[in-house]
């Protein structure tokens, strides 16, 4: 479920991209899964349509989701995490016990900058 907090530090159209990229790499939301059109979107979060409309444009923009007026707007696939990955990003959530989601993923981005590895 996709929730905007207006009086966030993050722009509403920027929650809304976010929550819907993490449930396609999660794989929450399959590929082939229609998302709600702009307008009923908007609507259901209480925001502007221009505000989901930007935050569709950024998920078409990174590949994530395709749009067509027959089909509607879809989930690409291709873009889900690994089991690997997933089964990695719980094992963290659930050693990191007692600390907030950004003091998560500092830490996450500390370890990312020491990494022995390439991208």
């Amino acid at each position: 479920m996709i929730t905007v907090d207006p009086s966030g530090a993050v722009a509403p159209f920027e929650q809304v991209r976010s929550q819907i990229a993490d449930g396609i790499r999660s794989g929450e939301l399959a590929e082939g899964f229609r998302l709600p059109s702009i307008r009923q979107l908007a609507a259901d979060l209480r925001v502007a349509a221009g505000t989901v409309a930007k935050a569709y444009s950024a998920l078409e923009s990174e590949g994530l989701i395709e749009s067509s007026r027959a089909r509607g707007t879809r989930v690409r696939g291709g873009n889900a995490h690994g089991e690997r990955v997933r089964d990695a990003a719980q094992a963290f959530v659930d050693a990191a016990g007692g600390i907030t989601l950004d003091e998560a993923l500092g830490a996450v981005r500390a370890a990312w900058a020491t990494r022995r590895h390439p991208d």
